[in-house]
């Protein structure tokens, strides 16, 4: 199994990550453990087409910061005001 999961964002930009964070959202972890050889599983690599890189990143950052959270490290996790809708969206979508 592959340690490491690469995020596509819709213009092309590569996120590399560890599988571990990016099973915080739901619709990775499906994409990624699904029967059924689905390219998502086989290659490890998720191409989102409507999420531009800039709320990929801050989905990226999220998932470490749950991920710390989780493990009971308490940080505040910051997000400008005006990536707040989109990001929501885009949160919504991964349920996360």
């Amino acid at each position: 199994m592959r340690e490491t999961v690469k995020l596509i964002s819709m213009e092309g930009f590569e996120f590399i990550i560890d599988r571990e964070a990016a099973m915080v959202s739901h619709t990775i972890r499906s994409m990624l453990t699904s029967p059924g050889g689905f390219s998502e599983s086989k290659d490890g690599v998720v191409t989102f087409p409507d999420i531009s890189t800039t709320i990929l990143e801050k989905i990226c950052q999220y998932f470490y910061w749950s991920l710390q959270y989780s493990r009971g490290k308490e940080t505040e996790f910051h997000i400008e005001p005006e990536l707040t809708l989109e990001l929501m969206m885009a949160a919504n979508y991964l349920h996360t």
